[in-house]
């Protein structure tokens, strides 16, 4: 590495695992894989990171439709998105899950730095939300989401 080489961190998204990978998740790693290779070419210190998101209601009821328990749908999926990662050749540095025990670490220490320094208040939500998105929406239940048209219900 050169002196007046830099620090590159990349990420794609962390995906859902709520299906099988699709053209829209391999053209995304695909352009995140070509950046990294290029700052690896400029002598850049790189680091390249993908992997899945394996919480959440969409992949609950992914796995419920499936007729499979989810931390074994989410394996299932979840070695889907490798297995096509490096039959692409893609040059990942990392392959995180979030149900990984690395992981659930690392968000353990990130809720108590947040707690000590008082950025965490325990206590209940309800409002209209899209399963789908993984977001409150400011519209009625029983509506299409404005953003993807499902529909939205009322959870706590």
């Amino acid at each position: 590495m050169s002196a007046d080489a830099k620090k590159f961190y990349l990420t794609t998204p962390i995906y859902y695992v709520n299906a099988r990978p699709h053209i829209g998740h391999a053209y995304t790693t695909i352009v995140a894989d070509v950046l990294a290779r290029r700052h690896r070419l400029l002598g850049d210190e790189t680091f390249f990171l993908t992997g899945t998101d394996e919480h959440g209601q969409k992949i609950e009821r992914s796995a419920a439709a499936a007729g499979m328990p989810p931390q074994q749908f989410a394996d299932q999926v979840a070695a889907e998105f490798k297995t096509l990662w490096d039959r692409m050749g893609i040059t990942y540095d990392k392959f995180i899950r979030t149900t990984s025990p690395e992981h659930a670490r690392g968000v353990q220490q990130l809720w108590r730095e947040l707690e000590a320094r008082g950025f965490i208040e325990l206590r209940n939500y309800t409002g209209v939300y899209c399963v789908s998105d993984e977001a409150f929406v400011d519209a009625p239940a029983g509506t299409p989401c404005p953003d993807c048209g499902r529909l939205l219900e009322t959870v706590t």
